[in-house]
C-alpha cells in the first residue's frame, strides 16, 4: 500500500486520483518499469476498478504508462529517443511562450517569478532538490499561462510532464543550482524589460543547458 493512503478520505473524484497517480509517476515514486495493479490501486482509493481503468487510459495517452492486456499497467521507462523528440519541440515553443509572456505578463505573475528566483538563492541542492524542481516547473507554468495562449499552454504542460520526470530521474547528476538560477534569472530579467528576443534566447538556453548536462552524464 502506498504511503499516500492517508489522503484517500479527501478524494472526491477520479480527476484527483488521476492527478495523484500522475504525480507519483513524474516524481519517480512509481519507478520506470514498475507494474501498477488495477485492483491494488482501486483498493487504495476505495473505488471500483472501472474508474481506475479509465485513469490508466488517460495515463497511457500521456505516455506515462503502457497498458498490458491481462497483466496490468507498466510505468513507461525513460525513453531517451522520445525525450530527444520532446526537447526538439520544447526548445522551439518554450521560447515562443517566453516571448509572448514578455508582452502579456501581469505584475502579480512577475512578482511570483521573483519570489521563485529568491527561493532558488536559498536552496541547498542536496536537501532541496525536490523544491528546486517544483519551483522550476512553477516558473515555467507561470510563463505558459502568461503567454495568453491557451493552446500553447496546454501543449507545453503536456510535454513538461516528461521533462519534469527526467529532472527527477536525473537528480544524482545535477550538481549545481546554477542550472536553475543562471538562465532562468536571465529569462525573468528579459521579460521584465519586455525584451522579446532575449526572453526567447534565454528560455532556449535553459533547455539546452539541461540537455547538455544529460548528454554528459547519462548518454
Amino acid at each position: 500500500m502506498h504511503k499516500g493512503l492517508d489522503i484517500v478520505d479527501k478524494i472526491i473524484n477520479t480527476d484527483e486520483i488521476y492527478e495523484i497517480l500522475k504525480k507519483r509517476i513524474v516524481n519517480i515514486e512509481y519507478e520506470p518499469g514498475q507494474v501498477l495493479n488495477e485492483e491494488d490501486i482501486a483498493t487504495e482509493f476505495k473505488v471500483s476498478r472501472t474508474p481506475i481503468r479509465k485513469i490508466f487510459q488517460q495515463l497511457n495517452a500521456d505516455k506515462l504508462i503502457n497498458i498490458i492486456p491481462r497483466f496490468g499497467a507498466q510505468v513507461t521507462p525513460i525513453d531517451f529517443k522520445y525525450m530527444k523528440s520532446v526537447f526538439e519541440v520544447t526548445r522551439e515553443i518554450d521560447p515562443f511562450a517566453a516571448r509572448l509572456a514578455a508582452s502579456r505578463i501581469s505584475k502579480a505573475q512577475i512578482e511570483e517569478l521573483e519570489e521563485i528566483m529568491d527561493r532558488f538563492q536559498t536552496y541547498d541542492l542536496d536537501k532541496d532538490y525536490q523544491k528546486a524542481i517544483n519551483d522550476d516547473e512553477r516558473f515555467h507554468d507561470i510563463i505558459f499561462l502568461s503567454s495568453g495562449n491557451q493552446c500553447l499552454a496546454d501543449l507545453l504542460k503536456g510535454l513538461h510532464l516528461h521533462t519534469e520526470r527526467l529532472w527527477h530521474y536525473s537528480e544524482q547528476y545535477i550538481d549545481s543550482m546554477d542550472i536553475f538560477t543562471d538562465t532562468l534569472g536571465k529569462v525573468l530579467k528579459a521579460i521584465k524589460e519586455k525584451n522579446y528576443e532575449d526572453a526567447e534566447k534565454y528560455a532556449r538556453e535553459h533547455i539546452d543547458a539541461f540537455v547538455e548536462k544529460i548528454k554528459q552524464e547519462m548518454l
